[in-house]
């Protein structure tokens, strides 16, 4: 009796499963990418009621992973001000702002989200100054630079669940490789018809080439990626002022008479014109490349412009909020060298519980002892990372007191 109701129960779900994908076609744009379009590495022979870029959002939102955005910076590190942006509440910011815009444009929302959920879990302690050490310490040790974004794509894929992965869709994983928030962009197109295939060669040709730019293959993605600095660059002007780095009257003119001087109404005022200026998505009848495109008006990309050199000079790289990265460098190379030492003599047992003592066999085999390494301090916490550095004897920075 039980074994028949679960049957029926299942069949129902199906049938609602089947409904949703096609209420999604009749639904979204041409131009969107359905639920039924997703593609995985290895096919799934378990039933799921989910459609797969919800089921993806899910497995990244309950991944190790993304359990340690919580204490990973995102501009300010070591200072005491519950107040500014940690690299947990950016990402929810640039899930927010990006399904927003995939439901006015008619996209796929799941799709979004499991993108914008995901596209920094690679992002190692110290935010970008961390990126950087790390990627210099790992080419003297004969790696590749290091990325955050195809360090995301890596946790994801090849370091969840013991080493074996969440078996990702390629439009979900794509979406993260190809985030890129940080170079600009005013007009993104999607390079469709990529493959896995095509996949493993763009991360390697990345790797090979940090400043290659790679476009998502969807127009979800190509919303994420530029959802990320709607995300940011307004947020980050309001932590400055909250630390009183900078003041409000400090932004350009010709930024703020456009866009506005708060986090708010930047937020809004971009949101607003990428999506007057990409009304054709919704519109589109065909699925026809020169109408696949979402962008900022001239003048509105000219002005998010200035306002990321405003934020560069005046915030990221200001010298009135200088933590003691020359110490954190130090805690870097020093934590490298002793988990090296560890994983060359006993498989990192003794080094922490991160994965060590249980990866598959497969991942062990297929990553150097540089490569374990790199991906164990790559996925610390920033308050982990110290507490690490301290028991082997290094020198940590101090905390900087700033107004709360």
């Amino acid at each position: 009796m039980a074994a028949r109701q679960s049957e029926k129960s299942q069949d129902w779900l199906n049938a609602i499963r089947k409904e949703l994908d096609d209420l999604e076609l009749a639904r979204f744009s041409v131009l969107a990418c359905p639920s039924r379009d997703a593609v995985r590495r290895t096919r799934e022979t378990l039933s799921d009621h989910r459609q797969p870029f919800a089921q993806d959002a899910d497995r990244i939102l309950h991944s190790k992973a993304y359990t340690r955005y919580i204490d990973k910076t995102q501009v300010f590190s070591l200072v005491d001000n519950d107040h500014v942006t940690h690299r947990v509440l950016h990402v929810q910011i640039v899930s927010r702002i990006a399904r927003t815009i995939g439901r006015f444009l008619g996209l796929n929302e799941d799709l979004i989200e499991a993108i914008a959920l995901g596209h920094d879990i690679g992002h190692p302690p110290f935010g970008h100054e961390g990126e950087r050490i790390l990627s210099q310490i790992c080419r003297q040790h004969g790696l590749a630079s290091f990325q955050h974004n195809i360090q995301s794509v890596q946790f994801l894929d090849r370091v969840e669940r013991k080493g074996l992965g969440w078996n990702l869709t390629l439009q979900v994983l794509d979406g993260i490789l190809c985030h890129d928030g940080e170079v600009h962009a005013r007009q993104l197109r999607p390079q469709s018809h990529k493959d896995f295939s095509i996949h493993d060669r763009e991360i390697v040709s990345k790797l090979n080439d940090p400043a290659l730019q790679l476009i998502p293959m969807t127009l979800e993605g190509c919303v994420v990626r530029l959802s990320d600095t709607i995300a940011y660059i307004g947020r980050d002007i309001e932590d400055a002022i909250e630390l009183r780095l900078i003041s409000r009257e400090d932004i350009p003119a010709s930024c703020s008479s456009l866009l506005g001087n708060s986090n708010g109404t930047i937020v809004y005022t971009l949101v607003a014109d990428l999506l007057a200026t990409s009304q054709q998505v919704r519109k589109a009848a065909t699925d026809e490349p020169d109408v696949a495109a979402i962008g900022f008006s001239e003048e509105v990309g000219q002005a998010l412009q200035q306002l990321k050199v405003f934020n560069y000079q005046r915030i990221y790289t200001n010298p009135a909020f200088k933590p003691d990265f020359v110490k954190i460098h130090r805690c870097y190379e020093q934590l490298f060298a002793y988990y090296l030492t560890q994983a060359e003599k006993s498989g990192l047992e003794v080094a922490g519980q991160f994965f060590w003592s249980s990866m598959a066999p497969s991942y062990l085999e297929t990553h150097s002892s540089a490569a374990q390494v790199c991906d164990y301090l790559a996925g610390m916490t920033d308050a982990y990372f110290l507490r690490q550095a301290a028991q082997i004897g290094c020198e940590v920075p101090d905390r900087i007191c700033l107004p709360n």
